[in-house]
């Protein structure tokens, strides 16, 4: 709202310049009484000097003229009245040369009574006291007298008031006025103009304001005091109306306003739908009669009502402070400050949907500083609020769902640019930031301090209604205590996992929307936990990047208690540790690089990198070197030997070492592969494999005696096969190993069948030579025939 500080500058100067003229004009009577001899009538027939054209009296003291009266008849009646008829009164001032003029038609003196009346018309002609140099009102500009002009005038000697019933007019160059009755005491100082007071006062030179004209039905002047009263005043204005039930203006003795006080309800209007009212208030002034300082109190309220664009506003009471020049400087609101501003931007550009703006401001105390603009005005540029702020705003565009917004703290500063467009936006102590996204989705943010920086939108111009041009978030900056969630809008009818962000800091940046969170930062979303030294989250792309000790924890996915959001042949929580971390949502793909190491109850990956893709539950994993290669822990099937007295063998373990992994969840299978390393290398227990590549085969988690790990059901081993066991060393195309039996069976082709060497036994070979890992014996089968050879290793 932009408030033009020559509205309240005018009011008050115009009822000012309004009884000035009323008091100048009754200040007559006073010099009358005092300098006029009470016996005139007696005196007339001493020193009156007969002329052609009547009859002049001079008063003169100390060498200077006081007054001079000149009448073109002199009745003296027998009854003690005495008749002047077409009297002219010239009243001097001290030095002698200052001149104001009285006429009228007819005046009577009663002698007994001491009452002086003029029936008919009076004329009362004044100096400005500025414009007094020594000329005659009767040859001043017309700017530079005032003119009064009554009837029905009664003066009491003995009281002192002069007083009539009958309209009293004024004019001057500065305006005209008018009032029904009017009364003056000279002995008090007291002037009252009993109703319908009105004047028409003309603005200053150089000023665009444009006449005022006020109205009072009761206005009253202490001359001793300096003060004004006016009685239900108003005042028409160019730009707009004012009013007050009940006005008191004091002036200095220069004539200058020093001070005004409303009561009884006040009020200020322009043309332009501003609206300000306070049950009542005070204002101070410079000696140039600038507006210097104002209270309201009881209530303010103000409105702007602009095509497209409405502003409310309200506050227990509002301190106003003015620059010399008298324009708005700072305003202070205070007590269950509120303020409300709707706005319409309609169908333009590149815009398809008409925009609806609904934004509400709640503060204990809020603080304005304004910065003058063209032509007096002024705009807003810088707002402070504190004791708890809470500003709320709803975006909707056509018929789409409302997008509610609320932002609030402890306390909260906007800095404004041109057209009072929004540059920044600082919230300190329990900021907090909730909000609705267009498609139903809820973030809210909390930090110990917030803020944030705009900048207009590409494209966007202030409007024509004169409000800003739509601003758009370039920066933000979270600090202390950063807490971030969002709960996804429901699809197909499905809730979705809540997004939930704790940080020491959080920076935003619109280009990108990239999301930057440091000090001990810590991502939940949905099934999975991600923490590390910094992590940045593109809200564009989905995408999302964490560094240094990186530590991700996948819990359980939204299917429900024990359904895991990534197995990895378990039911409990699967842990990621890396270096770094990429994390895409498009795909569901996570990327851990740098000893990256995953593991879910006993089953673990490590290598250089790791691939993890929730969508399809799948693993990756790969090396670039052979220093460094795909390592995995699996749990295998017990293995009870022969004799044992124990009642349940305990799991073995299965370690495969590679140069690539890929596992399906979904499947439950692993394929290891060699490449860049030589071979893959499979051990469990006393048996070792190389091969080029490995199948491994999970069983569903607990579906086994031993737990709720998923252990390894089958083993395939391809390619180049080396299988190592208690001393023995055979070779094949291909080694199957099964869980259940402990059994690995190794074959080969017709060029080349399996072998098996035993330091001890020699050679052997066959279609498929089978080791029994429970007892260390070993099946040959070949031909027609199945040969069985008992090679048994000292142990």
């Amino acid at each position: 709202m932009r408030f033009t500080i020559e509205r309240i500058r005018t009011l008050v100067l115009a009822a000012g310049v309004l009884l000035v003229l009323a008091i100048v004009g009754f200040l007559v009577f006073d010099k009358l009484k005092r300098a006029v001899p009470r016996d005139i009538p007696a005196r007339l027939g001493v020193e009156i000097q007969q002329e052609a054209n009547g009859v002049t009296y001079t008063q003169a003291h100390g060498g200077h003229t006081i007054f001079k009266i000149h009448a073109s008849r002199v009745i003296q009646l027998r009854n003690s009245h005495a008749t002047l008829r077409d009297v002219e009164i010239d009243l001097y001032g001290q030095d002698g040369r200052r001149v104001d003029v009285i006429k009228g038609d007819e005046f009577e003196y009663n002698q007994k009574t001491e009452i002086a009346t003029a029936a008919g018309p009076v004329q009362i002609t004044l100096s400005r006291p500025s414009a007094r140099s020594g000329k005659s009102a009767k040859t001043q500009a017309a700017s530079d007298v005032i003119s009064v002009h009554t009837s029905g005038i009664t003066f009491a000697q003995k009281t002192g008031i002069v007083s009539t019933a009958k309209r009293v007019d004024f004019s001057s160059g500065q305006g005209s006025g008018s009032a029904v009755g009017a009364s003056y005491n000279s002995d008090s100082g007291m002037l009252i103009l009993e109703s319908a007071v009105e004047m028409i006062a003309q603005p200053r030179p150089g000023s665009n304001t444009g006449p005022v004209r006020v109205r009072a039905s009761h206005a009253e002047f202490d001359r001793d005091q300096q003060i004004f009263r006016l009685t239900a005043a108003s005042a028409e204005m160019r730009t707009g109306q004012a009013s007050a039930g009940q006005a008191q203006i004091n002036v200095r003795d220069d004539g200058s306003v020093e001070s005004l006080a409303a009561s009884g309800g006040f009020t200020l209007s322009t043309l332009k739908g501003s609206h300000l009212a306070a049950p009542g208030g005070q204002m101070e002034f410079t000696a140039n009669n600038q507006p210097a300082s104002a209270h309201l109190s009881g209530g303010v309220t103000l409105s702007s009502q602009q095509p497209g664009r409405s502003i409310t506003g309200s506050a227990s009471l509002a301190d106003l402070v003015f620059a010399a020049a008298g324009e708005l400087r700072h305003l202070h609101l205070e007590n269950q400050v509120r303020l409300r501003e709707q706005q319409t931007q309609p169908v333009s550009g590149g815009r398809s949907l008409p925009v609806h703006l609904m934004r509400t401001w709640r503060s204990n105390v809020a603080d304005v500083e304004f910065r003058p603009v063209a032509r007096g005005k002024v705009e807003p540029a810088l707002l402070h609020g504190s004791g708890g702020v809470v500003l709320t705003s709803e975006t909707q565009r056509g018929n789409q769902s409302p997008q509610p917004s609320n932002l609030a703290a402890d306390d909260l500063t906007g800095v404004f640019g041109a057209n009072s467009s929004l540059k920044t936006l600082t919230g300190v102590g329990h900021a907090s930031l909730r909000e609705t996204a267009a498609d139903g989705a809820l973030q809210t943010a909390r930090a110990d301090r917030m803020q944030a920086r705009f900048v207009p939108a590409a494209g966007a111009r202030p409007a024509k209604n004169g409000s800003a041009a739509p601003a758009q978030l370039q920066f933000a900056q979270l600090d202390g205590h950063v807490i971030l969630d969002e709960q996804p809008a429901a699809r197909e009818g499905a809730q979705q996992q809540p997004v939930h962000a704790t940080a020491g800091r959080a920076i935003y940046q619109s280009a990108g929307q990239w999301l930057h969170l440091t000090e001990t930062p810590r991502v939940t979303d949905g099934g999975m936990d991600l923490s590390a030294d910094a992590i940045d989250v593109s809200q564009q792309s989905g995408e999302a990047f964490a560094h240094g000790n990186v530590k991700a924890t996948w819990m359980e996915s939204a299917a429900g208690a024990g359904t895991p959001a990534f197995s990895l042949g378990g039911r409990g929580p699967a842990h990621v540790i890396a270096h770094e971390a990429e994390l895409h949502q498009s795909t569901g793909e996570a990327f851990f690089r740098g000893d990256a190491r995953l593991w879910q109850d006993a089953n673990s990956v490590s290598a250089p990198l790791l691939i993890l893709n929730r969508s399809q539950q799948s693993l990756t994993a790969r090396t670039t070197t052979a220093a460094r290669p795909v390592f995995a822990v699996l749990l295998g099937a017990p293995q009870a030997r022969p004799g044992s007295k124990a009642r349940t063998a305990a799991p073995s373990v299965i370690r495969v070492r590679g140069g690539e992994l890929d596992y399906s969840g979904v499947e439950r299978t692993a394929l290891f592969r060699a490449a860049p390393l030589a071979s893959v290398t499979a051990e469990s227990g006393a048996v070792t494999s190389t091969s080029d590549e490995v199948d491994l085969y999970l069983s569903q988690p607990g579906n086994h005696a031993t737990g709720t790990a998923a252990q390894v059901e089958r083993m395939t081993a391809r390619g180049h096969v080396v299988l190592r066991a208690q001393g023995r060393r055979g070779t094949g195309h291909q080694l199957a190993y099964s869980g259940s039996s402990g059994d690995y069976v190794l074959t080969g082709t017709p060029a080349e069948p399996p072998r098996l060497v035993d330091p001890l036994r020699g050679s052997v070979t066959g279609n498929a030579l089978i080791f029994h890992s429970r007892d260390d014996s070993v099946s040959i089968e070949g031909g027609q025939q199945e040969t069985t050879t008992q090679t048994t290793a000292p142990r």
